[in-house]
């Protein structure tokens, strides 16, 4: 295998890079190579010459001050760079043996290297089994004091998005030193063999594999490509060993998915893009999604919501590090806000996975969303499918992730959010077109889901569209910008709030106990 011939080929170069007498010729001959097989090298041998030298003289450096870190980048560059010669010229490995040939292992100043003999094998007892394994305990507790949090492995994968896969390489990959931002190292980490594919066509080549995972002391996820496909076992291991060992790993966006594939958000609280909380929440059941929130820290482990929410997430980390000045000073050469109020409410669209399509319960929520203007509850949408009310609702949370009641009013508030953009309906009538009884049930219900009354919504919309043109119909609501858009008025949500929206994504508590709150809140409501 390339990758394993690579490595092998790598350990033996850098065995007699730290030979002064071997060098003079490993130089001549490893540029040598390099110009004649490297794509670009030919038309620049002087330059080949000096990167190779002041390889060796970092490498060097690391080992003379003991730091392993900055000797395994050193590694991990040659590794990409010879792997890159021989995926582009099929000539390259037959040379490349041939160069290793005339230097051998173990043939440097420090005398040959032997392999020590495997004793007999003896019987395992529990106590020796014990003991072992307080020693991989304690060993990982040892790598975990290595691990320093400022050297952020970003793992990419083929098909990601572009922009949340470059968040964190602006973040922590740029020195800003000069104006106040804390240094951080960013390692971008292939999570799969290259190139790696991104939107528009564009090829990505990361300089690091999954290796350098074991030297990070924070890993970001930044995004997955798809949320039905599986990421690689692989990858999956190397997250697992790096969070065992002490490791912050963070997910952005679609990236919550491979850490829940990896087991990481198991009984954790998460969140991911509003679009993907009901599919994350029903195919990984133990992770109590939040599609409200723009980011969630537990400690540990940490999710984004889409996109620009992963600069949120980015910016907590730096304040959490090194404090509010720090951050703020990063959010100034980002030109964003240091910190963003509210979650994700503003932003919903709708709240159905998209496999629902191939469901029977499909039918029944198409009709409901064509007739949110009428008062009806979910004991109508249980008699639509035929079923008792006990039973649509396991079929509907089974399906969605939601509880059906907690889903109607999301719905319902949607068009009552769309309405306020693009009419001038009176609250009333915008109440009665969602199905509220009143613009109370509404005003209720719109305060609990987006932080605001309707009044204040549409006031702040209109502030935010000073030439806009407004409609007497309903239409399709503009997607909302974070830099022409102004926030509205955000209240702390109560708890009790909080604790009633979790059940939209139930993770505790009886269903007993969760209907009869749903039936109180459907006669409360009046929905």
């Amino acid at each position: 295998m390339v990758k394993d011939f690579v490595a092998g080929s790598v350990a033996q170069l850098v065995q007699h890079m730290r030979d002064d007498s071997s060098w003079p010729s490993l130089r001549d001959a490893l540029v040598a190579f390099l110009v004649d097989h490297e794509s670009g090298s030919r038309a620049r041998p002087n330059q080949v010459k000096r990167e190779v030298d002041r390889a060796r003289s970092d490498l060097l450096s690391a080992h003379a001050r003991a730091e392993d870190d900055t000797a395994a980048d050193v590694e991990a560059e040659l590794r990409m760079r010879l792997r890159r010669v021989l995926s582009g010229s099929p000539d390259a490995s037959g040379a490349l043996r041939r160069l290793l040939s005339a230097f051998p292992p173990g043939t440097t100043d420090s005398g040959p290297q032997r392999t020590p003999r495997r004793p007999a094998t003896a019987p395992v007892h529990a106590s020796q089994q014990a003991a072992a394994s307080i020693a991989q305990h304690a060993g990982a507790r040892k790598r975990s004091g290595r691990r320093r949090k400022e050297i952020v492995a970003v793992l990419l994968f083929s098909g990601g998005p572009i922009f949340e896969s470059s968040i964190p390489l602006s973040v922590f990959g740029i020195d800003r030193q000069d104006a106040g931002v804390p240094r951080y190292r960013a390692l971008a980490v292939a999570g799969e063999e290259g190139p790696l594919r991104t939107t528009a066509g564009l090829e990505l080549v990361a300089p690091h594999g999954l290796e350098a995972l074991s030297r990070a002391g924070t890993v970001v996820v930044p995004a997955w490509r798809s949320i039905t496909s599986p990421p690689p076992e692989e990858a999956l291991g190397a997250l697992r060993q790096a969070h065992e060992e002490g490791a912050r790993i963070v997910g952005l966006s679609t990236g919550a998915f491979v850490l829940a594939a990896a087991g990481l958000l198991d009984g954790r609280p998460a969140t991911t893009h509003w679009m993907y909380a009901p599919t994350l929440a029903k195919r990984y059941p133990s992770v109590r999604v939040d599609p409200r929130e723009l980011f969630v820290d537990d400690g540990d482990v940490l999710t984004s919501a889409g996109t620009a929410a992963g600069i949120d997430l980015c910016l907590h980390i730096v304040r959490t590090d090194h404090g509010n000045e720090a951050a703020g000073a990063l959010a100034r050469r980002l030109v964003v806000p240091p910190r963003r109020s509210g979650g994700q409410e503003r932003y919903l669209d709708r709240s159905l996975p998209e496999e629902i399509g191939a469901d029977p319960l499909a039918e029944v929520v198409a009709w409901a969303l064509e007739h949110l203007h009428e008062q009806f509850d979910v004991e109508t949408l249980a008699a639509r499918a035929h079923m008792g009310r006990r039973t649509f609702d396991r079929r509907f949370r089974s399906l969605t992730g939601s509880a059906p009641l907690q889903w109607l009013i999301t719905q319902r508030v949607l068009q009552a959010q769309r309405l306020l953009e693009t009419s001038d309906y009176s609250l009333d009538e915008v109440a009665g077109r969602c199905g509220f009884r009143s613009a109370a049930a509404l005003g209720g219900h719109f305060r609990r889901q987006l932080g605001s009354s309707p009044a204040d919504y549409r006031a702040a919309y209109r502030a935010g569209r000073p030439g806009g043109t407004m409609h007497t119909s309903p239409g399709p609501s503009p997607a909302p910008d974070d830099d022409e858009w102004p926030a509205p008025p955000i209240q702390p949500i109560p708890q009790t709030v909080r604790q009633a929206g979790a059940r939209a994504y139930p993770q505790s508590g009886t269903f007993a106990a969760e209907q009869r709150a749903e039936t109180s809140a459907e006669r409360s409501t009046g929905t």
